[in-house]
């Protein structure tokens, strides 16, 4: 076949195939050219990608695989044969989707403007000159969108572009890097993946299958890929700056790793500190450099910077698991108990084992016995506190609160100090029984059993301690000031 016959020839379809059986067949076939294209046997990739085409006529990218390699053979071995028809109307509309097909849009619209100079009113190229110069188009419309970061629209406009040049490695590339760019790897590799299938050399892919394991945080990885990229491109820009920020990223979150190991925690601090200001855009390493530190916010007592650490971490990557765990354990450490919870909970949600489960319970057991009065609170001490040190603690708390000793206060103080007397009896009636201790400090409902928490007399664990009402005074010492006096 000439290297200018690349209008699509429809054959019929094989009777007795299934069509997922068809697809697979002309799949084969593309993929044994893509072997002879590798090869720099264009003729024979040539024949391949036609098999495809004529099993599946509705597929772009067969199309667009064998203009590829009407221009290689237009390049090579077909020069002459083709200039036997260039001057003729189909011979310019030939080139013209050849040229169009590799996004090469401007050389495409040029093409057709001879082909309307020989026929003023030609269909054809009437409609592929619409179809170029909306390329055109698309790409003024991806080179801004580009610069000012929006992604989303470059990979819009470049779908829109490939329809008219499925073969242009430029466009796809192009995509492939902002589709690494939104996070959306797997799709990102595809693409590249596809055209390295095809050129193993091509820097542009290579450069793109760096950054999206840069992304993912396979860095070692992502440097073998950025070195390549470099051997095939020396001066390609973008493949020098992420292999400088790969290695500089990857040495700062060792030289973090070590001194954390070998606990210095300040200094592992401020190395993942200046690691985070590398590359904003590597969401998923930032978000274990932001993890890291806030492990290091915690060994250094800083509850508050480790718990905005984590929060950061999840907000770059909320399938991270260990920056909730981290982020739990600093709320539990801190008594926010309910924001333990609700970590907790996600993480018992998504991954259900017996360690989280027993997490989660120990969470609710402590948001539960928050809700209740703290007994050790009221009486001031420790939750380890002897008998001796709570009835110590009973006395100076009862003496400070009883009511007699408020009683030329205004009625609101008065109340208030009532109040207060009347815990600190309430407090020393569950501490000082083994048995309302042992449940109240185990979470246990103290109503259980019949150990209600209000069955008591503030005044007569008073007296037990004091004596009758009438064998003590609280006698003025000083303004504001008073002092006990027994009888």
């Amino acid at each position: 076949m000439a290297a200018g016959d690349c209008d699509v020839m429809m054959a019929p379809e094989p009777s007795g195939a299934g069509e997922a059986d068809l697809e697979r067949e002309a799949e084969l076939f593309k993929e044994q050219g893509n072997v002879f294209y590798a090869k720099k046997d264009y003729n024979e990739a040539f024949n391949y990608y036609t098999k495809a085409i004529d099993i599946c006529p509705k597929n772009a990218s067969y199309y667009g695989n064998r203009a590829a390699t009407l221009m290689m053979i237009a390049e090579t071995s077909q020069i002459q044969e083709q200039a036997q028809y260039v001057t003729m109307p189909m011979g310019h509309l030939r080139e013209g989707k050849c040229h169009l097909s590799l996004g090469n849009a401007m050389a495409a619209g040029r093409c057709f403007q001879k082909v309307l100079e020989l026929e003023t009113n030609n269909p054809q190229a009437l409609t592929e000159l619409k179809n170029a110069e909306a390329v055109l188009e698309y790409e003024r419309i991806t080179e801004v969108g580009f610069d000012k970061g929006d992604f989303r629209k470059v990979v819009y406009y470049m779908d829109r572009a490939l329809e008219f040049a499925p073969a242009c490695h430029r466009f796809k590339i192009l995509k492939a890097e902002c589709l690494a760019l939104l996070g959306r790897y797997p799709d990102a590799q595809s693409v590249a993946s596809d055209i390295l299938r095809m050129d193993s050399t091509n820097a542009d892919a290579l450069y793109v299958r760096g950054l999206c394991l840069y992304y993912e945080d396979c860095i070692e990885k992502a440097v073998q890929f950025f070195v390549q990229a470099l051997r095939m491109a020396p001066d390609h820009e973008k493949a020098r700056l992420a292999c400088r920020n790969a290695k500089a990223l990857r040495a700062k979150k060792e030289e973090g790793n070590r001194a954390f190991k070998e606990g210095s925690f300040d200094e592992a601090f401020e190395l993942y500190s200046e690691a985070l200001k590398i590359d904003p855009n590597n969401i998923k390493t930032n978000a274990k450099l932001y993890c890291n530190r806030g492990t290091v916010g915690s060994k250094l007592h800083k509850m508050q910077q480790a718990i905005e650490d984590c929060t950061n971490a999840i907000k770059l990557d909320d399938t991270y698991i260990k920056a909730y765990m981290r982020r739990a354990q600093c709320y539990m450490d801190t008594e926010q108990y309910e924001e333990a919870v609700r970590d907790y909970e996600k993480i018992y949600q998504t991954e259900k084992t017996k360690e989280h489960k027993q997490l989660l319970k120990n969470a609710q057991l402590e948001l539960k016995k928050s809700k209740r009065k703290d007994y050790y609170k009221i009486l001031g001490v420790d939750k380890s506190a002897s008998e001796d040190e709570i009835k110590k603690a009973y006395r100076k708390r009862a003496l400070m609160h009883h009511p007699d000793r408020h009683s030329s206060a205004s009625p609101e103080v008065q109340k208030e100090e009532e109040k207060k007397f009347k815990e600190v009896g309430e407090a020393f009636s569950i501490l000082s029984d083994p048995k309302k201790k042992a449940r109240y400090d185990s979470g246990q409902d103290l109503d259980d059993d019949g150990m209600n928490s209000g069955d008591f007399d503030a005044n007569n664990i008073f007296k037990a301690f004091f004596g009758s009402p009438g064998g003590f005074s609280f006698e003025a010492s000083g303004p504001g000031n008073f002092f006990f006096q027994f009888g």
